[in-house]
């Protein structure tokens, strides 16, 4: 995996039913290495702290290689990278084969894996269509929140080096999908409340269903 673009992003007032609020979803590529601390990106905005940033969202990363099938569906934006939101967008990411859990150096950092991104609706706000949210969930290819486990920079070019595989098999897009199937899998709970890198929260959510 190879980083594309490193995108930071600045307070942005936007409208939401009647009401003035305040997100970090509209990043932009800089040119300037980012550094990652434990719980944010420097000089990246994270306005909502219940869900955003912290240490299982430190980061976000987003592959590049799903860019030209969002820029089907929506060809009249004015597409760059970090349209998703991602600090990160990264060349041959692939969710169906990263594990939660797997740790990578990049840059000077060292990152583990954590979480795939949920939608919500300020996503639909820069895309122009609440409509996205039910897409970006269908398709399937979320991306990945990290944790930092060791602070450190990340520029443009940078490549990710697996350093330790997760032995839990459960992958960013196996998680993603039991996520939001109403059928659980129990065999795919088994794995996500066994997995110590995911979020406590969400493994104890999912032990009710064992």
């Amino acid at each position: 995996m190879k980083v594309i673009a490193t995108n930071l992003g600045k307070p942005t007032k936007i409208q939401w039913n009647g009401k003035e609020e305040v997100t970090g979803i509209y990043k932009y590529p800089t040119t300037e290495p980012i550094q990652f601390m434990n719980t944010d990106v420097v000089h990246d905005a994270v306005i909502d702290r219940k869900h955003h940033g912290g240490t299982h969202k430190a980061c976000y990363l987003f592959s590049a290689d799903v860019y030209d099938y969002w820029k089907k569906i929506y060809p009249n934006l004015d597409w760059n990278w970090g349209m998703f939101g991602e600090n990160l967008t990264v060349k041959g990411l692939n969710e169906a084969i990263i594990r939660i859990g797997d740790i990578y150096k990049v840059g000077t950092a060292i990152v583990q894996v954590s979480q795939p991104r949920e939608p919500c609706y300020k996503l639909g706000i820069r895309f122009g269509n609440q409509q996205i949210l039910k897409q970006f969930i269908d398709h399937n290819r979320p991306g990945t929140y990290v944790r930092i486990l060791q602070e450190g920079t990340v520029n443009t070019g940078d490549i990710f080096t697996l350093l330790e595989q997760s032995k839990n098999k459960l992958t960013v897009q196996d998680f993603y999908k039991l996520l939001f199937t109403k059928e659980k899998n129990t065999d795919t709970v088994k794995l996500a409340v066994n997995n110590m890198a995911l979020p406590e929260k969400k493994r104890l959510r999912l032990a009710k269903y064992l």
